[in-house]
């Protein structure tokens, strides 16, 4: 064989695996079809939590008056944010990548098919290697809705950090943990915030005490929270804005709407 492992996806887990089975002295190849880092570092927890203590500054301006300080006028620029945030995540894709190949780890930018359970076709390099071990760490991504009128208008958690400005409201149709995050990120940092959820009460595998309480802090906030709604369609205006129509009969009318229904694995199509 090539390799004793072939791991296809650059995520936390796929780079973790390959630098450890490097470092043992086995021979390792790893392939990444986007960016080194996968959900976590380029579209998850990193940039995420950027946003989160970007949100943060205006109740930390707020608390300041309290302790004598006095905090002139404070004012926020979104493409600032989001430049800070893609330098930062570029710098730990580098970091990735070099420490899978400090490692003694052979690096790949291409999507990979399984051909057998010893194949690998790398289709950026139009080539197949072997290996006596395969690992699929190829992560997940956003569950669409094809089935909802007018979800072409509608944005997932992938396009959230990257808008190219800062909507004026918006609508976040979910009652998870990525929705309850960025509901409260875009309400953080000024934006008209409604949060729709099918159930009868957010975060659905979390304690209740917790819940009822983060619902209650969040409405106290500013955050507007409609539990047993979803939507049935969205449809855009001729100004651009959307119209959200809900099962309770409620038209919300957002900048943007953001779908965070769920997540399903990259398995697809890889042989």
């Amino acid at each position: 064989y090539d390799y004793d492992l072939f791991v296809i996806g650059g995520g936390s887990g796929g780079v973790r695996a390959a630098r450890v089975a490097a470092a043992l002295g086995k021979r390792v190849g790893i392939a990444e079809e986007y960016r080194f880092g996968g959900t976590c570092v380029i579209r998850g927890c990193v940039p995420k939590k950027l946003y989160v203590y970007a949100s943060q500054f205006p109740e930390h301006f707020a608390d300041a008056a309290g302790y004598g300080w006095t905090v002139p006028e404070a004012s926020f620029d979104w493409q600032t944010l989001v430049a800070n945030k893609d330098r930062e995540i570029s710098r730990l894709e580098a970091i990735y990548k070099r420490n899978v190949e400090g490692s003694g780890g052979e690096t790949f930018h291409s999507r990979a098919m399984i051909v057998d359970p010893h194949v690998i076709h790398l289709l950026g390099e139009d080539r197949t290697v072997t290996a006596d071990q395969i690992l699929i760490a190829t992560g997940g991504r956003p569950a669409a809705h094809p089935a909802l009128p007018g979800h072409e208008h509608c944005i997932f958690s992938n396009e959230a950090f990257d808008l190219k400005e800062l909507p004026k409201a918006i609508m976040i149709e979910g009652g998870g943990y990525i929705a309850v995050e960025f509901a409260n990120i875009f309400h953080g940092l000024g934006v008209d915030t409604t949060l729709v959820y099918r159930g009868k009460e957010i975060l659905g595998r979390f304690d209740m005490d917790l819940r009822r309480t983060l619902h209650e802090t969040m409405e106290k906030k500013g955050i507007k929270i409609l539990c047993h709604a979803v939507s049935e369609s969205v449809s855009k205006r001729p100004d651009g804005r959307l119209d959200a129509q809900l099962t309770s009969g409620q038209v919300l009318t957002v900048d943007q709407v953001m779908l965070a229904i769920g997540r399903i694995p990259n398995t697809e199509n890889m042989g």
